[in-house]
């Protein structure tokens, strides 16, 4: 290993799009939170979030920031509501996660515009992705304002995965599920692809 020379730049002293470039670019592959939820109206909406991550164990918790500017469906409809779903991106749906990233008019269905099974969750007012490898019913514990966006912490009550990558004592086939990463603009990895095993030290 080499220590090599680097750029350095003061975050204060970049744009908010620089720092923005900087930070996705670099962190990277990021998991893909593929947030469906629902209006009070009853509408439901789907839309794929990179500032997302499992947090902790138990119950199992999940981080996911959408910014405050801009298009705010799913924002708005967790501060209405509490809940929300996480759908795992893999490689059979990552078309229709990337069509549902577009702008389309507020209560307009991404499921209907994907091509994508709408499920209701059981134990919440919130839409599954049917076509997902897993899903997650959550309730937000904490929604927390964070830089340019909103933090919010959900609790899983429920997870549904695929019953062919469920193995004995709950091992998942980490080579069957297929995951997609996100990197920088329209660049994602596919994990399938990529993946090794290293043996922890004792």
């Amino acid at each position: 290993m080499q220590i090599e020379p680097k750029h350095t730049y003061p975050v204060d002293e970049l744009e908010v799009a620089h720092a923005y470039k900087l930070a996705t670019s670099i962190v990277a592959p990021r998991p893909i939170g593929w947030i469906g939820t629902r209006a009070e109206d009853g509408s439901s909406n789907l839309a794929p979030y990179s500032f997302f991550n499992v947090v902790a164990a138990y119950p199992p918790t999940f981080v996911v920031a959408p910014a405050v500017t801009g298009r705010r469906d799913t924002l708005n409809n967790i501060e209405a509501t509490g809940e929300f779903t996480v759908n795992i991106v893999s490689e059979s749906t990552v078309e229709a996660m990337n069509l549902s990233s577009g702008s389309y008019p507020a209560g307009e269905s991404e499921f209907e515009i994907c091509g994508l099974t709408e499920v209701q969750a059981e134990t919440i007012n919130a839409p599954l992705v049917g076509e997902a490898i897993a899903n997650f019913e959550c309730t937000a514990s904490q929604i927390i304002p964070v830089g340019t966006g909103k933090l919010i912490i959900g609790e899983a009550s429920h997870i549904h995965v695929a019953e062919r990558v469920v193995g004995d004592n709950f091992h998942i086939a980490q080579e069957e599920l297929h995951l997609i990463g996100r990197h920088a603009g329209g660049m994602y990895s596919r994990t399938a692809e990529t993946l090794f095993n290293l043996d922890r030290p004792d």
